[in-house]
């Protein structure tokens, strides 16, 4: 049986470590049949070594870009097409917030680190699905990640308000893009071991709560049932999905005290 992205093209953002979310999403796409392409900053050649364990490596590109970079992105669909034709699906997999804007900090946070965590997190949705518009006339999905931004979380500080942002985001794209047939959806996942956590402070003590609410056990260290999640929001099998968020995180999301 052929896989449920055959034939599809898909960019992939945030490929970091073989430990990252997107490194999961990459090689679930490809055994689904996909044709992949991978973004990175701000070292691209960490992203094409980490790239070679994937099930396919050979001819998977690797493209320097900054989402923060209106240069990188006005070259970005020119050279997504030379190496593609076009899209089919874009992975939003990019978050990053300064340190004073993490770990209990959140009434001192200055501005800047604020609008840093908007900037990187949450407009670069936007950003990178216009960018990727010229290469989609054929319709497409987008997929972005974000980390359940209904209640704040200890630690979590300004991350919390920017995927509430980058939620937001999701759902006016969604309506300003469905008479293009692009969808466009997010997973929100659980706490995952990643790049992106290791840079949170207390974040084993975030994590901690699955441990005693979630009605699903609940594993840090297994990528794959978000990675499911986003492959699944790229295929064909959710043609009438968007604006939606998808919850791939035991179950916690549901549950009360």
């Amino acid at each position: 049986m052929s896989g449920i992205l055959e034939g599809k093209r898909i960019l992939i953002t945030g490929v970091l470590m073989e430990s990252s979310i997107a490194f999961h999403i990459a090689r679930l796409a490809q055994e689904q049949g996909a044709e992949i392409i991978l973004t990175a900053f701000p070292r691209p050649s960490l992203t094409e070594r980490i790239a070679k364990k994937l099930p396919r490596p050979e001819n998977v590109k690797v493209l320097e870009l900054d989402v923060t970079n209106g240069e990188h992105l006005d070259r970005l669909a020119g050279l997504v097409r030379e190496q593609l034709g076009g899209l089919d699906g874009v992975v939003h997999s990019i978050g990053f917030a300064p340190q004073d804007a993490l770990g209990g900090t959140f009434l001192d946070t200055p501005w800047e680190s604020v609008a840093t965590a908007m900037h990187v997190s949450a407009y670069s949705l936007k950003a990178l699905t216009t960018a990727c518009l010229p290469l989609m006339t054929e319709g497409g999905s987008v997929v972005g990640l974000t980390f359940d931004a209904q209640v704040a979380w200890p630690q979590y500080d300004w991350m919390g308000p920017a995927k509430a942002a980058l939620e937001a985001t999701s759902r006016y794209l969604a309506r300003y893009l469905g008479a293009q047939d692009i969808r466009c959806n997010l997973v929100s996942a659980g706490p995952l071991k990643s790049m992106a956590a290791k840079s949170i402070p207390g974040f084993e003590q975030l994590a901690d709560t699955w441990n005693h609410r979630s009605p699903l056990s609940w594993d840090v260290t297994d990528m794959e049932p978000a990675g499911r999640g986003v492959v699944a929001l790229l295929s064909d099998w959710f043609p009438k999905t968007t604006g939606e968020i998808i919850h791939v995180d035991g179950g916690l999301h549901a549950i009360g005290a």
